[in-house]
């Protein structure tokens, strides 16, 4: 395959007038522009059968969403193998070709169960007919992320109190077991009990993220320096802020190698402190997420999200007391807000919503850029309304 007369963000976060060869799953080369025809790689054997004429549209890198619960009515904790299918489906047909589906605080039988499932899905896109075929439109499950339940109670948000736990390496390490390894971020508040040797232990095996947490600065400074480079939607779920106090926020500032989740759906923050966040913490470390429920692609309504009734209406989805409770808006949605609302620039935007969250997780080997190697996962927009028109999903236009 080839995509041609596109507009293609670059490794260099820059767009480039180029050509894109893919061969099978993988990105095979990329050159200036040519006529069609010309060969763009120096391999034989390609696949020349399809032209996709980008038109002068962007081509940027699949999105890759670190942080999301559920869409179409399908929530991770739901744990079938349906469920899954249908999330990963969903997300792919809207330009998010890579997750980490991402558990809430539920009790350890159901993020155990959680686990269980996602091994034996792993186990059927390889050895079920139905299954692999199935699979050839579902986003890549790049791993769970475990939002809970090692999180302080205080800073909960919309988790349940009564299924919150002090930090446990054995729970984890179970759930590693039974998903095949597919463990790749676990949530801590590191002002908790264990905290620290929690990080200590498991720092080289999973991401630690820092969330749902009244850490102090100190706390949080200390908790980086062992190995917790992430952190979990920025500003959500954590002391605000303040010139004398500045808590886990001002520890991400300081801290040049931490990445920062932000929901940038519009509801979580005012715009200025979404602009704001790129400018303090430069490009290179902000991760655009989701961090949506099942009500995305659903009418407004009464839903379910981590043992709670949730309303949803418009674009915001709140508990019965107006605590916001998750996004309902998917990763695409979100970037494109990031642009034309928040307005941050747009190759800020694809690279916080591409190659940051790729390296956020461990995954830019294979994931996050348009690479010569690499899956080959990647979008068309247009480039006058930023309306998604193709998605490429490991080298199958879907």
């Amino acid at each position: 395959m080839k995509i041609i007369n596109g507009s293609v963000y670059t490794e260099d976060y820059k767009f480039s007038p180029k050509d894109i060869c893919i061969k099978g799953e993988y990105f095979d080369g990329i050159t200036d522009r040519q006529k069609v025809g010309d060969k763009i790689s120096d391999t034989d054997s390609l696949d020349d059968d399809i032209i996709v004429d980008a038109k002068g549209d962007y081509v940027i890198p699949g999105l890759i969403d670190v942080h999301v619960h559920g869409c179409h009515n399908s929530d991770f904790c739901d744990a079938t193998y349906e469920s899954i299918s249908d999330f990963l489906s969903y997300e792919a047909s809207v330009g998010v070709t890579s997750i980490c589906p991402t558990t809430m605080t539920v009790p350890e039988d159901k993020l155990l169960n959680v686990a269980r499932v996602t091994g034996d899905y792993f186990n059927k896109i390889v050895e079920d007919e139905d299954a692999i075929k199935a699979h050839k439109k579902e986003a890549s499950f790049l791993g769970i992320n475990m939002e809970g339940p090692f999180i302080s109670p205080e800073k909960k948000g919309s988790q349940e109190l009564s299924d919150i736990k002090l930090p446990d390496v054995s729970l984890v390490r179970k759930m590693q077991d039974l998903s095949g390894g597919k463990i790749c971020m676990v949530d801590i508040a590191p002002e908790r009990d264990g905290a620290m040797d929690f990080i200590k232990e498991l720092k080289d095996e999973v991401v630690i993220s820092i969330a749902h947490t009244a850490s102090d600065y100190d706390t949080a400074v200390k908790a980086m320096e062992l190995g917790a480079l992430h952190v979990t939607h920025l500003y959500n779920a954590m002391s605000p802020y303040h010139h004398r106090e500045p808590g886990v926020v001002g520890a991400v500032i300081d801290n040049k190698e931490c990445y920062a989740e932000l929901i940038t759906d519009g509801i979580h923050h005012h715009s200025t402190v979404d602009r704001s966040t790129f400018t303090l913490l430069g490009d290179e470390r902000v991760v655009i997420i989701s961090d949506s429920m099942r009500a995305v692609g659903m009418p407004d309504g009464e839903y379910e999200f981590g043992g709670h009734k949730v309303y949803v209406k418009g674009r915001r989805a709140t508990l019965s007391d107006g605590t916001i409770a998750a996004s309902v808006s998917n990763l695409y949605e979100c970037m494109i807000t990031c642009i034309k609302y928040i307005k941050v620039p747009i190759e800020s935007a694809v690279r916080a919503a591409t190659i940051n969250a790729a390296r956020s997780v461990r995954m830019d080997r294979m994931y996050g850029s348009i690479t010569k190697g690499k899956y080959a996962d990647a979008l068309i927009i247009d480039k006058d309304t930023l309306e998604l028109k193709k998605v490429i999903l490991r080298g199958n236009v879907l």
